[in-house]
């Protein structure tokens, strides 16, 4: 039950960046999951992975009625697996809150995913101000705690030994646990996107805040792999070794969501601040232009003694039309390279692949995602050949980034 930025993929990858919001009627992106509306415009995706939770909660809750009501027999699992789409109907209305908020703020939401420990809304945009920030993570928990409160009133008005009373005070409870879970003040909960805007408001620096709610986080982490066996443990009940067993894998699983959660943050954050430094026009290598049947032995020749890292093929009239390609190059033994023309080791040069040299930032991203490539050709403004972008060094220059380097 998080809110998530959308943003920090590496070049390659598909997803839009912040700004490119993905229109409505396109298709679902891969891994997204099962389709279940677009309330508002967002697309709601089950991951298959709900389905795995949903399977336990059935047998647990299940297991737990039949303690409870013995009357019910088998009946009793599918009251329990009505238990679970109540309770993950709950949260999407924990994710709901997110949206709206965001969609208020115009921020912009790929989509809420439905997955194994809850939900998650990917905004596009990061808020503009702290207090914006707070809100957008606060509101996902408070909705849950309104939920258990109105849950809680329905319980007084039933029967607590009957089916209605044993579901509301599941949904009532589960509900207050997901919203004092979720409170907790370590990123990527949302608790820890409300502390991120505290120290953010503090310091006027949101990378500072960032920094302070992922180590928190990772100290959360610890903090379930080791406290939660030591709690389940210490409740007195006679448990037996799956029990134990259980609740240690419970606790791994749990503890690395959290931790992998606080350092995927922390390295977007890295991103974000790394991408105004991010241009084409440093990164880009000088180049040799040759024809397509220049031997490639000749054509790392001329390369290397014009300090050039990149090789261009051009037509007739000097125009360019094809790079080649590094990987390729790497492919051919030295012996033969002699004997080898660089045009079947080139790749035309597409629309696409012509990119300004004045590009820089989440426009550069942009442009790489657009066409996907090795290898991009950089021209100035006027059309000349200022030398060959190579995607290994973007991706380099972006890594060393997001390690802090």
């Amino acid at each position: 039950m998080t809110v998530s930025d959308s943003r920090g993929q590496r070049p390659s990858d598909q997803p839009p960046q912040d700004g490119g919001r993905r229109p409505a009627g396109s298709p679902p992106e891969r891994g997204g999951g099962l389709l279940m509306g677009r309330p508002f415009g967002v697309p709601i995706y089950v991951t298959p992975s709900w389905f795995v939770i949903a399977a336990l909660i059935t047998w647990v809750f299940g297991g737990q009625l039949g303690e409870v009501l013995p009357d019910l027999g088998a009946s009793r699992y599918l009251i329990a697996f009505f238990f679970a789409v109540a309770f993950y109907a709950s949260v999407l209305v924990h994710e709901l809150a997110h949206t709206l908020v965001a969609l208020r703020y115009k921020l912009g939401v790929r989509r809420i995913q439905l997955q194994f420990f809850g939900g998650v809304s990917e905004i596009e945009n990061e808020a503009e101000s702290p207090w914006r920030e707070f809100w957008l993570a606060f509101v996902g928990p408070l909705l849950s705690l309104a939920l258990g409160g109105l849950f809680y009133l329905a319980v007084r008005a039933v029967e607590l030994s009957t089916v209605p009373g044993v579901l509301l005070t599941g949904l009532m409870v589960s509900n207050l646990v997901v919203a004092g879970f979720n409170l907790l003040p370590g990123l990527p909960l949302d608790g820890g996107r409300m502390l991120r805007a505290v120290v953010w408001a503090i310091t006027g620096k949101p990378m500072t805040g960032t920094v302070a709610a992922a180590w928190v986080g990772r100290g959360l982490a610890v903090a379930v792999l080791i406290g939660l066996p030591l709690l389940s443990a210490a409740r007195g009940v006679e448990r037996t070794s799956t029990d134990t067993l259980v609740d240690a894998v419970l606790a791994a699983v749990l503890a690395a969501i959290i931790w992998n959660g606080a350092t995927g943050s922390l390295r977007n954050a890295r991103l974000k601040e790394a991408l105004p430094a991010l241009r084409l026009r440093e990164l880009a290598r000088r180049a040799v232009e040759v024809t397509a049947d220049t031997p490639l032995g000749e054509a790392l020749r001329r390369a290397h003694e014009a300090r050039a890292g990149a090789v261009i093929v051009v037509d007739g009239r000097g125009e360019p039309i094809a790079i080649v390609r590094e990987s390729a190059v790497r492919s051919v033994p030295e012996q033969r390279r002699p004997w080898v023309a660089v045009g079947p080791l080139a790749r035309d040069i597409e629309p696409g692949m012509r990119l300004d040299a004045d590009l820089g930032g989440e426009e550069l991203l942009r442009a790489v995602q657009a066409t996907p490539a090795g290898e991009y050709l950089v021209v100035e403004p006027d059309g000349r050949v200022y030398g060959v972008a190579a995607l290994s060094d973007i991706e380099q220059r972006l890594t060393a980034a997001i390690a802090g380097r």
